[in-house]
């Protein structure tokens, strides 16, 4: 004799129709594996007549086995006992389950392949619905038990001594059953690592259309519920680039503080969404780890899910401005940069017009003056803290600003000049490389 349980008889579903498995849950249906040999039986045909003829008692008083492993499995395993489970359509599908077992025991080979089928099925609607793989796995132990239990008793009514042969066939019952856990645990897990795979996709899916700007107003709901990220927050965006971008994909910043942050990365660059609260970008960026060698842009606030693309632009200027290494640029703390590099034609023509005799000087007069120009406009025009940036004199720094203005015939007490020269000198930094 072959094996001689069902399946669906020691797993009653939930008490609602298990969903079907569909392309947009799951990449494909996952395929059941081939059945292992079946075990053959020593017990003689003698006894395997007397299985036959116990197996159709059962069959007729499957409503009554039906009522007693329900009971049971609310009795012994809590997840039966959820309110959320329709106990009729428990009852039908323990029921259903049932008639299909017992009828394995007369004609086994013949139903071997439906019966698998069978579990194969459950462990799939079972991880579809998010039902416990351990709940399932003791429910088809003690519908086995209640199953094997019925068939000594009738048995011993038959022959006194039947339940003494049944003996023979004990270890078929329970390889069968443990075959069928194996194959319901499998089905389980791979439906699982599927939806997982789904859940893990359509979150990736979500950051990638907030960020570009492709989300829908309709998918905002969605996003609050799979993101953490409400419709109306208060938002910022942070950018992350590798100093080594071009070989490999960034290492995304850490944000301490315990902002709610969801990373994206795409090519070479990181992106982060950051949910603000009341805290201010000035905090952000101090809460920001840029790993060692990278930089970071961070955007000023925005609100709303739908200006998060908005803040991604932004941060993305902020990390053209090629803040230090190590380090994060705040948006709202270098517009002057973020306009060069927004116009770069623009910012090259300028620096030609403010810089273009400078930069055609030899090049360690070219960076003395360029050094004592940054160091001028950084000290507000002070030439006595210029100078000690510098580690000279004042009249050192009149002079090389003096040079400046006879090479290019700029005039330094012009506050318009300034500004360009400012400029220009942030283009020359940024755009000469």
């Amino acid at each position: 004799m072959h094996s001689v349980t069902g399946s669906r008889a020691f797993v009653p579903a939930p008490g609602r129709p298990a969903p079907r498995l569909s392309a947009d849950r799951v990449r494909t249906a996952p395929r059941m594996p081939a059945a292992r040999p079946p075990v053959r039986s020593r017990a003689d045909a003698e006894t395997v007549a007397l299985l036959h003829r116990t197996a159709r008692v059962l069959l007729a008083d499957v409503p009554r086995l039906t009522d007693r492993i329900v009971a049971l499995m609310k009795e012994r395993e809590p997840a039966y006992r959820s309110p959320s489970l329709d106990p009729h359509e428990v009852w039908r599908e323990v029921h259903d389950s049932l008639s299909n077992n017992v009828r394995s025991l007369v004609h086994p080979k013949e139903t071997r392949e439906s019966a698998r089928s069978c579990s194969w099925r459950i462990g799939t609607d079972r991880a579809a619905q998010g039902f416990p793989l351990d709940a399932l796995l003791h429910a088809y132990r003690i519908g086995c038990t209640v199953v094997w239990e019925q068939l000594l008793e009738t048995a011993s009514k038959e022959d006194p001594l039947g339940a003494r042969s049944l003996v023979h066939v004990a270890a078929d019952v329970w390889n069968f059953v443990d075959e069928h856990c194996t194959l319901v645990a499998k089905a389980y897990q791979e439906v699982e690592r599927q939806l997982a795979w789904h859940r893990e996709n359509r979150y990736r899916i979500l950051v990638a259309a907030l960020l570009d700007g492709t989300a829908r107003v309709g998918d905002f709901p969605e996003a609050e519920e799979v993101l953490g990220l409400p419709e109306q927050g208060r938002y910022a965006v942070v950018a992350v680039k590798d100093a080594d971008a071009a070989s490999r994909a960034p290492h995304p910043a850490k944000v301490r503080g315990g902002l709610r942050t969801v990373w994206h990365t795409a090519e070479a660059t990181a992106h982060a969404i950051v949910l603000l609260g009341d805290a201010g970008t000035e905090q952000l960026v101090r809460d920001l780890v840029v790993p060692p060698g990278g930089r970071a842009g961070v955007s000023p606030a925005v609100t709303g899910l739908a200006a998060v693309n908005t803040a991604r632009r932004l941060a993305d200027t902020a990390l053209r401005t090629r803040p230090a290494a190590g380090e994060a640029a705040l948006l709202d703390e270098r517009y002057p940069e973020a306009l060069v590099v927004s116009a770069p034609d623009l910012g090259s023509a300028l620096a030609d017009r403010m810089l273009g005799p400078v930069l055609a000087l030899e090049p360690a007069d070219r960076d003395l003056l360029l050094t004592t120009l940054d160091a001028w406009l950084e000290a507000g025009g002070s030439a006595r803290r210029a100078g000690e940036l510098l580690f000279c004199h004042r009249n050192t720094v009149l002079n090389r600003l003096r040079r400046y203005e006879q090479l290019t015939g700029r005039a330094l007490d012009h506050p318009r000049e300034v500004m360009e020269l400012s400029l220009a000198l942030s283009a020359h930094r940024l755009l000469a490389s």
